[in-house]
């Protein structure tokens, strides 16, 4: 197969045949799907995948998260591309389509290591979810175009980083990379991979002809919970670690220190201070292990200078 479809599920076998029957329905065919299910507590995922003979499932015996749930299905495949959908995402018309000529476009001499979907509220079609990541000097990441008019951002071009609930990737290059950073979890995993494939001169693009409808947040519950405000908070401090040189560190540590206070009083406001304060202790400690240490960019000449030309894309990622 030229592209295999990896949809991470997790108690979520309600959403799981609207998200394949999608797929069943594209005109583009030279695909295979694999379902990675994350020791879901529910029963029926297995009656589920085997109505799809293009299907399979791989099953974890205990929860790992996201990023290993979807490096696991990439693993199982030899594709040259995957699209990571998230179970709860369905793919318009021609979406497979779209991507597949996007990421193939300048053919063998392509650096396009991704290709963002735009995402659309399932629950209104005419409200954008995602049209890529942002990620700026405060160290904060979010959706671009979230909740803006479908019509809006529709034109194709470079974003910070995809979206891993609906984007395709270059497998080979992901390997390269070393794939997504299972130190995370889940969230930001999809930021921190998208950093490093530009570091190391890679780009990441957004296709608004590939449209994906997408409910949100259906597995992890409403837009702010304690378990996506922690792992948010946690692992805002592994995608800043792990790529940006010492130099940059030492320049950013203010601003970051004001995007921190500003979250912090964001979420306290909510009721949600402490996960986000227990976040930022956990993200702290997990910086000084080996296993993090070894997953830091290794920066040469090269590197470096791309480096701080994001540096200056983050900054003016703060006026969006």
């Amino acid at each position: 197969m030229k592209l295999s479809v990896i949809i991470p599920n997790y108690n979520g076998v309600m959403y799981l045949s609207k998200c394949l029957e999608a797929l069943e329905k594209q005109d583009y065919r030279d695909f295979d799907i694999i379902v990675v299910d994350d020791a879901s507590t529910e029963e029926g995922v297995e009656e589920t995948v085997a109505m799809y003979p293009r299907a399979r499932l791989i099953r974890h015996e205990v929860n790992e998260g996201f990023a290993s749930s979807v490096n696991d299905g990439i693993k199982a495949t030899d594709a040259d591309y995957v699209f990571l959908l998230n179970n709860d995402a369905y793919v318009d018309d021609g979406c497979l389509r779209e991507l597949l000529a996007a990421i193939e476009k300048d053919g063998q001499f392509s650096r396009t290591f991704s290709v963002q979907c735009k995402m659309l509220s399932a629950f209104n079609h005419a409200l954008i979810d995602n049209a890529g990541d942002f990620y700026n000097i405060l160290g904060w990441a979010r959706s671009r175009g979230k909740d803006k008019l479908a019509d809006s951002h529709s034109k194709a071009g470079e974003v910070f980083s995809a979206c891993a609930g609906a984007a395709i990737y270059n497998r080979k290059v992901l390997m390269e990379l070393g794939l997504f950073d299972e130190n995370h979890i889940s969230y930001l995993e999809d930021v921190d991979l998208g950093y490093r494939a530009r570091i190391y001169g890679y780009v990441n693009m957004y296709e608004p002809n590939a449209k994906v409808f997408h409910e949100g947040s259906a597995t992890s519950g409403s837009r702010h919970n304690e378990f996506k405000v922690f792992l948010s908070a946690r692992n805002s401090i592994l995608v800043r670690v792990k790529n940006q040189t010492l130099l940059q560190k030492i320049v950013n540590f203010p601003a970051q220190e004001m995007g921190v206070i500003i979250k912090m009083l964001f979420f306290m406001n909510k009721g949600l201070g402490k996960a986000y304060r227990q976040g930022l202790k956990e993200g702290r400690k997990i910086k000084k292990t080996d296993n993090l240490q070894f997953r830091k960019v290794v920066f040469d000449s090269a590197k470096r200078k791309r480096a701080w030309a994001l540096e200056l894309e983050m900054i003016k990622n703060l006026i969006y």
